[in-house]
Formats: C-alpha cells, structure tokens, sequence
C-alpha cells in the first residue's frame, strides 16, 4: 500500500511550512505529498493565510526531486479549465512529470464569498465539463486543435498547448496526467471516476461504507466497458499516531481532537492500530492512503509512521 502525506494549508501554513513538510515526506520515503484546494480556514484564525494550491506545487516541483506532488482536490469553481490544463500541464513539466490532479465539485460557500469566487448552486455540471476539456486538450496530438461546446465553457479552435511530461492512464499514446475523482455519492461520481479518472479517493468515510464504495464505482466502470482494475482505489484519513497512549493523547489534543473520535473514524492510536486499519482496508481493495497530518510542525510524527508503520504495508 502507497502512503502519502496529504496538508490542510487553509488552516495557516506559509510556503516554507509545506515545503519542510514536503521534504520530510521525501526523505522518509512517503510516496507524495498532497494538498487541499481552499482559501479559507475551517476554524481558528487561519494565520498567516492561504497559499494558492497550483503556485504551492509549482515551488514544490522545483523545490522537490522524486515525490508525487497533487491536489485533494481543486475545486471546479476556482479556475476556468482552459487555464487550469495549461497549470497543470506546466506544473508537470517543472515537476519531471510528477503530477496529478484531483477535481471536484467544490463545496464550500464561505471561501467563495470571502474572495468573490462565484459559487453556482449547481455544479456538477461545470465538474463534468472540466474533466473533459482539460484531459481533452492535453489528450490533443500536437499539431491538431481542439473545439468544446458544451452548456457552461465554449473553446474554439485551441491549439490545446503546453503538453504535459505524462501520458494519460487511460490511454498512452496521449499526453495527460492522472486525474483522481473522489466523493461518496452513489451514481453521479462512480460514473465520472469511471470515464476519466486514474483513480477513485474515498475522502473520510464512514468505514463500514468502503466496500459498498468500492463496489458502486467498479459497477460503473463495468457499466462503460472498462476493467474495474485499471482503477486506483484510494482513501483519506485522519492522521494521529503515538508510540504509547500518552503520546497519542498528546497528538490529539494538538489538533482539537478527541482520542476515541479519532480512533473512530481515522487512522490512530498506536502503530500496531494503525496498520491494523490499513490493512484491512487493503483487503477491501484500497492501495493507497492519504494520511491526513493537521500538524504541520511535528516532524516525528511523520518519523513515526515512516518507521513503525510503513514498513508494514510494503
């Protein structure tokens, strides 16, 4: 099973906060790093303020040499997907072709006011069109154009450039970057996942939910004719992890949260819990976690997990 390390920067975090977190995510030999997509905090005061997702990763391209750098997940309401192709597929060819892209739908109403972001009542719309028209002109062979018309984004005659370093997952003999669909609705986003995603994420689960998920989505991809194993199944979780009860208790009460919670719902306790967890959900099919760590300053939490935890799964 891949471990990687998944931030929340809405919550306060400079560019050099995540870049040393980013490092250590390299050098323990975490699979990748990840951020969230937001402009707000979600409590707290949120000091020093948001850093932008895709400037973050373009730094971190640059700044990092073998970690997979992305996003869980942009929303579909920040950036128009002309400009969003051309981010990512630049970010990729800075990064040596390390980048993916996680979209979705967006949800929340108070960063979008907060910045003077419209934030429509409907969206999936706008997320299904997004999905087609970035892998579409990355998908495009140089030298060809690409038109889109659909009910909320008109291209006309793009030359559909840069070009990302990757090639598509779903097909090789086409540039692109693997795209991660993730949610827990029952039909709209299975399907999505199916018809464009590298991946399918699982963010924050109920856990006795998972296997249902996972069954929805392979479902939808037998449904278009695709083998259900050419798709990563992934999840997100809490991070919180002691060496002894103390130690947990400790890294819970740092981040706001209650231990029995945790344990609850995320991937905590002790190490042994903690590989106890991950494994059996690599039994339900997941192969990848993100490991969501809310405190950006303890670095031997990381060393923890990179030592008593990862080993395990390998």
């Amino acid at each position: 099973m891949q471990l990687r390390i998944f931030t929340e920067p809405q919550q306060g975090a400079t560019y050099d906060d995540l870049l040393a977190v980013a490092r250590a995510t390299e050098d323990l030999g975490f699979d990748a790093f990840f951020r969230s997509d937001h402009y707000l905090t979600m409590g707290g005061d949120g000091l020093p303020g948001p850093t932008d997702a895709w400037t973050t990763l373009a730094g971190l391209a640059r700044d990092t040499s073998r970690i997979r750098l992305g996003t869980l997940v942009s929303s579909a309401t920040f950036r128009h997907p002309g400009v969003l192709a051309i981010q990512v597929a630049q970010v990729d060819q800075m990064s040596g072709g390390r980048v993916e892209l996680g979209l979705g739908a967006g949800w929340f109403a108070a960063e979008h006011a907060a910045y003077g972001i419209p934030f429509p009542e409907k969206r999936f719309g706008l997320l299904t069109e997004q999905l087609e028209l970035v892998t579409g002109l990355w998908g495009t062979p140089i030298g060809e154009r690409y038109s889109f018309h659909g009910a909320h984004y008109t291209l006309e005659d793009s030359p559909a450039l840069p070009k990302p370093v990757q090639t598509s997952p779903l097909d090789p003999s086409r540039a692109g970057v693997p795209v991660i669909v993730g949610g827990l609705g029952p039909r709209r986003t299975p399907a999505l996942a199916a018809r464009f995603a590298a991946e399918f994420n699982l963010s924050f689960p109920e856990l006795g939910v998972v296997e249902e998920k996972l069954r929805t989505v392979r479902a939808a991809c037998e449904e278009i004719g695709r083998d259900p194993g050419t798709l990563v199944e992934s999840i997100a979780l809490v991070l919180c992890v002691g060496s002894d009860e103390a130690e947990f208790t400790r890294r819970a009460a740092a981040i706001g949260r209650e231990p029995d919670e945790l344990r609850e719902h995320g991937l905590a306790g002790t190490p042994a819990e903690v590989v106890d967890r991950l494994a059996g959900l690599r039994e339900q099919g997941i192969s990848r976690a993100y490991l969501q760590v809310l405190d950006l300053t303890d670095r031997e939490h990381l060393e923890l997990v990179a030592a008593e935890v990862a080993p395990h799964l390998r």
